[in-house]
């Protein structure tokens, strides 16, 4: 056991604790890129000319990036070690906010690629980095990475108007790359510290008990329950990071008032979040915690489209639904897979497809939106998205084989160890 593994489960307050607490300020920096964009749509529509659907598309884009990077990030962990992955993705990251914001009109697309293929490595090696240095506390872990993107979220969010009023929407979205490039400058040290992972010899890659070789995580059908709960919610989540102030502002909200509203959203799924694992503490089921963590979001997009006047309590309920799901969704990653490099290649999957999925939430929300005129028709729609993500919380929640596993009981009282496996071991 190194120092680093030593530290995180002594407890101490120790550098090599601190250097591994680092994971976490990494993952404040996977989203304020991305949901800063939001509240500016309307001011960066107009001055660029772009219609609804064409922001709802610049809204999906970072999403598709996440899609069509995730699986490929797996292979560089591989070859060159989770910790250096992560520190050219917040180099790439900084780069990316500073094109989309200065370099014109073809820069803010570019950049907007750019912004969401390095959050996609993020998105994929932070879960890995919890499974590894916090083996025995991964749905703690898992509560304080989430609330972590979520504070990330909510802080983008309720400043990115004031910003703009300040500096331009060209600014505000360029504030983000300074915690970005901090964070990079601070994980220097532990990129010093580590080594490139070792790719598994080809026989004894995917070996399991008794030399036997457990089934490709695209085989297993946890794995896809998985992989569509996490587009559901992503779907959910993202749709309403991209649209939410356009809708309250549509409703008669100033937009100082949608930005409010937003960071609401964002801030009241923190606890939300660390909360959920209380709800998780039945070793043979997730079902209970996955499906509270699904109700609230249908509820508030209901709210919004039966009583719109009270906006604020429904993106309030919309946003415990948002936070409790995102660590429903990341927890189950931990929980159906045995080892730091599994957890990977189930988060490659499970965010590769899960977020193609969601990547057509605030596009085809946008083009209802403009053809219909309204918002009922879009937020019907999701109203269905959110009601699909309910019926799918009952079956990623089941544990695989729970009648003839006994998984045990980590320190937290939360399952840690439930494999992927949906049936006998492959040869």
């Amino acid at each position: 056991m190194d120092d680093r593994t030593r530290a995180t489960r002594g407890g101490r307050f120790t550098p090599a604790a601190l250097m591994t607490a680092l994971v976490f300020l990494v993952a404040l920096n996977l989203r304020p890129a991305v949901t800063a964009l939001g509240p500016l749509l309307p001011q960066i529509g107009v001055e660029e000319g772009l219609d609804k659907g064409a922001q709802g598309l610049l809204g999906a884009v970072p999403v598709m990036a996440f899609a069509l990077v995730s699986p490929l990030v797996h292979r560089a962990s591989r070859r060159l070690g989770p910790e250096r992955v992560v520190l050219a993705a917040l180099l790439v990251l900084v780069a990316g906010t500073l094109v989309r914001s200065w370099a014109g009109g073809a820069g803010l697309w570019i950049g907007t690629v750019v912004v969401g293929v390095s959050i996609a490595v993020g998105n994929v090696l932070v879960p890995a980095l919890v499974k590894r240095d916090y083996a025995d506390k991964v749905s703690w872990a898992t509560s304080i990475y989430s609330t972590c993107i979520t504070v990330g979220s909510a802080l983008a969010a309720a400043t990115a108007v004031p910003l703009a009023g300040v500096w331009g929407w060209r600014g505000s979205l360029a504030f983000w790359a300074v915690p970005a490039l901090v964070t990079a400058v601070l994980w220097v040290p532990r990129v010093r510290a580590s080594a490139p992972i070792p790719a598994p010899a080809p026989s004894t890659a995917g070996a399991v008990r008794g030399g036997r070789r457990s089934p490709s995580v695209w085989r297993r059908p946890s794995a896809w329950m998985v992989t569509v709960f996490m587009g559901l919610q992503s779907t959910c989540f993202y749709t309403m990071v991209t649209w939410l102030p356009t809708i309250l502002i549509a409703g008669g909200a100033t937009p100082e008032t949608a930005g409010v509203h937003m960071f609401v959203f964002q801030l009241v799924g923190i606890p939300a979040g660390l909360a959920l694992p209380l709800l998780m503490r039945r070793p043979d089921s997730q079902v209970g915690a996955a499906v509270a963590s699904s109700v609230p979001m249908l509820v508030g997009v209901l709210g919004l489209l039966v009583l719109p006047a009270s906006g604020a309590l429904w993106s309030a309920v919309a946003g415990v639904g948002a936070g409790a799901s995102l660590v429903m969704a990341m927890t189950l990653i931990g929980l159906r897979s045995r080892t730091h490099q599994e957890t990977t290649q189930l988060s490659g999957m499970a965010q590769s497809v899960g977020y193609l999925l969601a990547a057509g939430g605030p596009v085809l929300v946008g083009r209802l939106a403009q053809t219909s005129g309204g918002w009922t028709v879009p937020l019907v729609a999701l109203a269905v998205v959110a009601a699909l993500q309910v019926v799918v919380a009952v079956l990623a929640g089941r544990v695989p084989g729970a009648g003839r596993l006994r998984p045990h009981l980590p320190d937290e009282g939360v399952v840690t160890g439930s494999s992927l496996e949906d049936g006998p071991e492959e040869d």
